[in-house]
């Protein structure tokens, strides 16, 4: 992914961050930007725990993700990461989105 514009993602209504496989962020959309300001062409490292550097460190080798929930400021929030591969299949780099969410919400099983 080129650093850009993403014309579908700029659309939603939560936070979508890209970065690539040094942890430098690539895209944003206006909600990534307004919660998080503008780091694009940055590195989101330096912003991270060390725990999260690692678990960053660990997704990116796996191909894996990290899902979960956060409250801040009384909002609930999904956080969910995972890799996002090229045509070949190797991993470069990360996605985040970041949703608000009800303090309940049903959930349902299908079959």
């Amino acid at each position: 992914m080129e650093t850009g514009t993403c014309p579908w993602a700029d659309e939603l209504d939560c936070a979508v961050t890209v970065c690539d496989t040094q942890g430098v962020v690539v895209y944003q959309n206006a909600r990534s930007r307004a919660v998080n300001g503008d780091v694009r062409g940055r590195s989101m490292l330096p912003c991270h725990s060390e725990r999260s550097r690692a678990i960053i460190a660990r997704l990116l080798e796996t191909g894996g993700k990290n899902v979960y929930t956060i409250e801040k400021r009384g909002v609930r929030k999904l956080i969910y990461q995972t890799v996002w591969r090229d045509e070949s299949g190797a991993v470069r780099g990360l996605v985040e989105f970041s949703m608000e969410i009800p303090e309940t919400m049903p959930h349902y099983i299908r079959n």
